[in-house]
């Protein structure tokens, strides 16, 4: 333990000495900084490496941060933005609805509930900020599966078993395509009972200025209240707030 404890530490010494040099540094160079021997500088820039927190530049030698490093401050940057420019909205909504509203973001095969409005008006449901749950019985995992392919949609399920969660459950990957195509023609989703019994959801896509979804946003209650005659009439307003975050973020349709 004391070990990797230590590894850890000099790691991020590692991190903390390439951060104020743009040209990067040379193995014997970093080794003199932060005090260690060259040979375990040169291993752990190697296991750096491999997972793109440090680039070599071949043609120096030297090492410098690498993209995956900046790509994780930018996410976390991005959902830091993004919370902020939704709340208002979310807020609007949870008025509009008397429901929980969610903000929810992809991370690999699930969706991650980044923020969250609750309703005093109603029961409290199983969910928190931080909360991850499945794409396939979600209205949220089913937004934010909108924009990919469906040979991309097949790889990220091809390992994974879609597991009953309710008798409504979809758990064949070709009729949850064909459930996918329906939102992207639509441009929200519903979890009929899908993830928890007596709940349903709708959900509508967040888009940045790339035009990229970014996120979902929803409601959830009860499905004496979200229910199917009401679906129109509560998609409306859940697209609405999507819409008008989407333009916070940057966000212009396409002519």
């Amino acid at each position: 333990m004391k070990d990797t404890v230590q590894s850890i530490d000099r790691a991020f010494d590692i991190l903390e000495v390439l951060a104020t040099e743009k040209d990067g540094l040379g193995v014997t160079e970093i080794a003199r900084r932060i005090g260690l021997h060259k040979s375990t500088v040169y291993r752990l820039l190697a296991s750096m490496a491999s997972r793109g927190y440090i680039e070599k530049n071949e043609t120096t030698g030297n090492y410098r941060l690498g993209l995956k490093l900046v790509e994780l401050c930018s996410l976390y940057l991005n959902s830091l933005e993004l919370k902020t420019e939704a709340q208002p909205y979310l807020r609007r909504l949870a008025a509009l609805t008397a429901q929980p509203v969610h903000l929810a973001i992809l991370d690999h095969d699930e969706a991650v509930y980044i923020d969250k409005i609750e309703s005093f008006n109603t029961i409290r449901m199983y969910s928190a900020i931080g909360k991850r749950v499945p794409l396939y019985c979600t209205a949220v995992g089913k937004v934010l599966l909108m924009n990919k392919e469906d040979s991309e949609i097949r790889k990220l399920f091809q390992n994974k078993q879609l597991t009953p969660r309710t008798a409504n459950t979809i758990t064949d990957i070709e009729k949850l395509i064909s459930e996918i195509d329906a939102v992207r023609k639509r441009g929200w989703a519903v979890d009929n009972e899908e993830h928890e019994e007596g709940i349903r959801c709708i959900a509508a896509p967040v888009y940045d200025y790339r035009n990229e979804i970014i996120a979902a946003v929803s409601t959830s209650g009860l499905k004496t209240i979200i229910s199917p005659e009401r679906d129109e009439e509560i998609a409306k307003y859940v697209v609405e707030t999507a819409r008008e975050i989407s333009k916070r973020m940057g966000y212009s349709p396409r002519r």
